[in-house]
């Protein structure tokens, strides 16, 4: 049994097969069994009781398990699927608060975005905006809601007040950060080019080929938001060899080839205050991003590549198997143990649905002591 497609560039990928397909799906199943064991057990228990007491711990915990759990997916990507995943551009400290800005090419470049933060210490902290209908797959929306991720429908008139409220929680400089947003506010498509480049003709904007006209109101309202609690702005570009993947290529490994990530660090003094030059900032950026990607298919490479270095094996195996040893404990308990153990799981099941419906996260007990204490005294 064999499939096989042609790339856009006239290069096949990988030929789905039977092993593959077996092996994909098996993977699939790994870290679906996974994320449902992290999120009742470890996901409750750090984002929701623990968060009754002090938010900061409560990130703590959450990032641990669940940057674990996310660790798993660079694992799949670089170890299993043997993607390239090639780094170029400023080699990045480490433990640094940021925003990343990235162009959206497929509907999985969010997801390659975990191999940079992994090698930097920050995958459990990474955050994303993403569009309110991604809030409603199962688990999947569960773990967003834990992980703090921002749900916009890209009405800014819906999503002013849910962006200012939610990052308005981001400030406090001792909590790890890496806020990742995409400007283009959709993935890139042929059509949807030629409507950008068709708005930015009336608009008097630059005309671009690879990217999408960004969005600024977003990006202006997270700069405003973060400003002097971040270092500074991540500007990535992400393109691939030889085929823009899908989520079930990554599963089963038939794409893509390589990943080029390309990073560019921008101080946050370097970027302006005003509304209008932020919005100018930001264009002027996605058109340099516009030749980078150019540069990029003619040559095959971004300038400056091997600014990080390959996964540890080692690591990835050790990560895997904590991740496996936790799972196997928790399964054990949920269906081999006491009722209540199905009992916990089922309510924890509801919380966790109705929070992510209805966007809810508990405030700690001494904030509310507090509230109830000055609305008393007003």
């Amino acid at each position: 049994m064999e499939f096989q497609r042609p790339s856009n560039d006239g290069t096949d990928r990988c030929c789905l097969t039977f092993l593959r397909m077996v092996r994909g799906l098996f993977c699939l199943l790994v870290l679906i069994l996974t994320a449902f064991m992290m999120l009742v057990y470890c996901g409750f228990m750090g984002a929701v009781i623990i968060r009754l007491v002090s938010i900061y711990y409560s990130r703590k915990v959450t990032s641990f398990f669940f940057g674990a759990w996310l660790a798993l997916w660079p694992f799949l990507f670089e170890k299993i699927n043997k993607t390239k995943v090639i780094f170029s551009g400023e080699t990045l400290p480490a433990k640094e608060r940021v925003l990343l800005i990235a162009n959206h090419r497929t509907e999985v470049d969010w997801m390659y975005l975990w191999d940079l933060a992994w090698r930097k210490g920050r995958v459990g902290y990474i955050k994303y905006i993403l569009k309110s209908s991604l809030m409603k797959l199962p688990l999947f929306g569960w773990s967003f809601q834990i992980l703090e991720f921002i749900p916009v429908v890209r009405k800014w008139e819906v999503d002013e007040s849910i962006m200012r409220q939610m990052l308005s929680t981001f400030k406090d400089p001792k909590d790890p950060l890496w806020l990742a947003l995409f400007p283009e506010g959709t993935d890139y498509t042929e059509q949807k080019c030629i409507r950008s480049q068709r708005y930015a003709a009336e608009n008097g904007l630059p005309i671009l080929n690879n990217v999408l006209i960004p969005k600024t109101k977003g990006f202006f309202s997270c700069l405003e938001g973060l400003r002097g609690s971040i270092n500074a702005v991540y500007d990535i570009a992400i393109a691939y060899k030889h085929d823009c993947p899908t989520f079930m290529d990554n599963v089963y490994g038939v794409a893509p080839a390589e990943v080029h990530i390309h990073v560019r660090r921008v101080s946050i003094d370097s970027i302006p205050t005003s509304e209008n030059e932020v919005n100018t900032w930001l264009i002027n950026t996605f058109h340099l991003k516009d030749q980078l990607l150019s540069d990029f298919h003619a040559q095959g490479h971004f300038p400056n590549e091997g600014t990080e270095q390959d996964l540890s094996t080692a690591k990835c195996l050790v990560n895997f198997g904590a991740v496996a040893l936790l799972t196997s404990i928790c399964t054990y308990f949920t269906f081999f143990s006491s009722i209540w153990f199905k009992v916990y799981v089922f309510l924890v099941c509801a919380y966790l649905t109705c929070a992510t419906y209805f966007n809810i996260r508990p405030v700690p007990i001494v904030h509310l002591v507090k509230s109830l204490f000055k609305s008393k005294s007003s």
